[in-house]
Formats: structure tokens, sequence, C-alpha cells
């Protein structure tokens, strides 16, 4: 069974893809091998075949008949490996260790199965012929076994070497499949593990920094972002649950009174205003969350575009100036003319706004508060800071969590989610939101990327 699913993977369908492939280049350069020798060895005989046909008519001097037979019988005892023959016209054999054979000039070849009864041993004869004034016939050859032993031991060669590529293909790709398998299965196993509430599994890296190891690797950073995201929205419910339980009874409690013991109209009235502000500031803070929820959906990044950032801070400094001096608090702007970043306006005003209200609305009267901007390694600063109370260092990263807030912030109006929405934007413009220590003071330092 478990072979049977081995023999299923992608992996060894490719390594059968790659071995047909490799198989079928061997076949062609064997083929070509092959040929290349052949023709070689074939040009070799042929040539030496042409030499000793012309010695032998050179050894006779011109001559025919008996000087022509005589030299052919020398030739035969000293060169056992050469077939020679003379015949006359008639086809009789006048010297040499061949049978009669037809008369035909120039090359050619004589298979076994084309000679006499007596044959040649081990093969055919590979040679050339010529046609003597007199009508007799002369003919050198050599046999051809040894082209022909070539020709086989390069096709047992080749036969044996594509099988053994063939075996060693297909182990290889089984132990390749198994080792795929082995670690995809390990993935799946995880996977499962996780599916089923374990998420606290991760897979597990083998250290070789392979693309398993990669596609691993980020695998556990989704699921590490996941468990981190699944832990939000616990903690959101949670901090709802928390933070509205107290409006809301206050709301509930507030119109029970007024029902049972306001007898005036003015009465009622100043309940339901009172009522209303707080029904405002849970759909406020409802609102908040909704948008915090868009924002992170990422949504918005279709639309971005070049802003402005220097005309938006600018016009944000106008707009809050009055408010700062109706708390008896300095607003200051060095905000470097020019700049620009890729983004979204209205988000963009949201975080600025959220941190300048941050400021404003959490230093006392005679605080400074400062807005500057300027260009820095190819990107943008802006930096909202204030001489008021500040952020404890432990407390700095926790008030960009959505409903936190500093035991001393409590009894001010609010959600605390101003930060955690400016976090939010920052974010999805590839900005980074720091917190810092003013010396007296907070400092909100957004760096926007090149």
């Amino acid at each position: 069974m478990r072979l049977a699913r081995l023999l299923r993977t992608s992996s060894f369908r490719l390594t059968l893809l790659y071995s047909g492939v490799f198989a079928l280049s061997a076949v062609v350069l064997f083929g070509a091998v092959t040929w290349l020798a052949t023709t070689f060895m074939a040009r070799q005989i042929d040539a030496t075949v042409a030499n000793e046909l012309a010695e032998v008519q050179a050894d006779a001097g011109g001559k025919q008949g008996a000087r022509l037979a005589q030299v052919i019988e020398e030739l035969t005892v000293r060169s056992p490996g050469i077939y020679y023959l003379l015949q006359d016209a008639r086809g009789r054999v006048l010297a040499g260790n061949m049978p009669a054979i037809d008369p035909v000039r120039g090359a050619r070849v004589l298979s076994p199965e084309a000679l006499p009864s007596r044959g040649i041993a081990g093969g055919g004869i590979r040679g050339r012929g010529s046609v003597l004034p007199d009508g007799g016939y002369l003919f050198v050859g050599l046999s051809d076994f040894e082209l022909g032993a070539m020709q086989q031991a390069v096709t047992r060669a080749f036969l044996w070497g594509l099988a053994a590529t063939v075996v060693l293909a297909l182990a290889g790709g089984l132990v390749l499949s198994l080792g795929v398998q082995r670690r995809i299965e390990a993935i799946s196993r995880a996977s499962r593990d996780i599916m089923a509430g374990d998420l606290k599994r991760r897979m597990a890296l083998s250290g070789a920094d392979d693309e398993f190891d990669h596609l691993a690797a980020s695998l556990n950073a989704m699921l590490d972002r996941i468990e981190e995201l699944m832990r939000g929205v616990v903690q959101v419910s949670t901090d709802i649950a928390h933070d509205l339980r107290t409006p809301l009874s206050r709301l509930r409690q507030r119109l029970e009174l007024a029902c049972h013991r306001e007898p005036t109209v003015h009465g009622l009235r100043a309940v339901i205003d009172a009522s209303i502000r707080d029904t405002d500031a849970i759909l406020d803070t409802f609102s908040a969350l909704l948008r915090i929820a868009q924002i992170e959906a990422g949504t918005r990044k279709a639309g971005f575009a070049a802003v402005a950032l220097s005309e938006l801070l600018d016009g944000l400094v106008e707009t809050y100036q009055p408010l700062a001096e109706e708390q008896g608090q300095e607003l200051r702007s060095r905000v470097s003319p020019g700049l620009a970043v890729h983004g979204d306006r209205e988000l963009l005003t949201q975080l600025f706004v959220n941190l300048i209200d941050n400021a404003i609305g959490h230093t006392p009267r005679g605080a400074r508060i400062d807005i500057a901007a300027a260009a820095e390694g190819g990107g943008v600063r802006v930096v909202v800071s204030d001489t008021g109370p500040g952020i404890p260092a432990e407390f700095r990263r926790k008030v960009l969590q959505r409903f936190f807030r500093l035991d001393a912030s409590r009894s001010t109006p609010g959600s605390g989610l101003g930060l955690s929405l400016a976090a939010v934007v920052a974010n999805l413009h590839g900005a980074a939101l720091e917190l810092e220590d003013n010396a007296p003071g907070l400092r909100c330092v957004v760096s926007f990327p090149p």
C-alpha cells in the first residue's frame, strides 16, 4: 500500500520522466557513437585494402598471368589476415585464398551468405576489386569481423549501461520520493494537529535550509501571525465585555432611576441627554473597532496615491492651534516643505489626528507640544512630542493594544483605541510607530520607508 502510494508521488513521476528523457538521450548518443566508430573503421579498412591492391599490382611490375599469380601466392603465405583472389575471365581461380566471386569493379562488401560454400571464417569480407586488361579479376579484402565485434561490444556496453541507469534512476526516484513524502507527511501531521486545536504546534525544520525548510519557516511565521490574531480577537472580546459593561450598566441604571424617581420633564430631559452621550461613546467605540478591522484587512491599499504630507501636517497644526491655546498649551511646528509619502490621505489624517489628540488630551496647562517632520534616509520621519507626564517604558508597547489605558487616564473620556488605530494605520503604510521618552513627556515617532 505504501509502495503504491509512493509510486504515485509527483517526485517519483518526475524521476520517471527524467529517466525516460535520459534514456532517449543515451539512445541518440549510442547511435551517433556507433555510426562514427563504424564509419571510421570502415574507412580504415577501405584505405588498407586500396593500398594493398596497389602494392600487389606494383609487385607484379604491371605484368599479368603467371607473375601476378606468383605474387598473390607469396602474399597469401606472408599475410594470412588478408584475402586475395585472382581469377581468369571465365571465373576460374588462378591464385589466392578465396573462392571465385562475381567480378565487380571498386569497393564491395561480401557477406557470409553471399560467399560460396567454402566461406570465410569470422564473417564477411570488405575489399576492393579490379578488372584486368585480359578480362581477369583481382580482388583484395579484409575480414569485417573486428568491425562487427566492435559494434557488438558497443551495443552490449550500451545495453548494460542503459539498464544500470534505469535501475539507478528508479532506485534514486524511490529514495527521493520517500524523503519528500516523509517531509510532506510531517507537515500534514502538524497541520492536522493544528486543525484539531493544538495551536502551539509548528512545522519541524530539518536544518538543511532547503525549500522544505523555507516552506516550513513560512508556514510557522503564518501560524505565529494567526495565533497572534486569534489571541487579539480573544483579548478584544474580553476587553469589549469589560470596557463596555460599565457604561452600559451606568446607562441602564440611569434610565431605571429616571423611570422611578424623576417626576419633572426637565429632569427626564437631563437623563436622556446623559444617556445619549453614553450611547454615542459606545457607538464611537464600535466605530473605532470596525475601522481598525477594515484597515487591518488591507483593502484600502488599492487606493494608495501620493500624499503631500507637509501640507497635511500644516493643516492639522492650523486646526489644532486654537484648541491648544484654549487649554493653555503651546503648539509648535517644524515641518519641512515638500514632504510626500505614498498612502491614503484620509487614514494618514486619522493617524496624526489621534497622535495630536492624545498629546493635547493628556498634557496639563503650560505644556508644549511639538510637531516635526523631515526627510531621513530616503524616507520621512514625523515626530509628535509633548512635555506632559509621558508613559512609563514598560507600558509603551501595551498602550498600542486595543482598550489598554493607564490608571491615570481612566478618569478621562476615551476608549483606549486612539493609539491602537494610529498603530494600525502606520502598519498599513509600512511605517513604524515608536513611543519614546521625551524627558519629560512622550515622543511619538512615525518613520515612513523610502
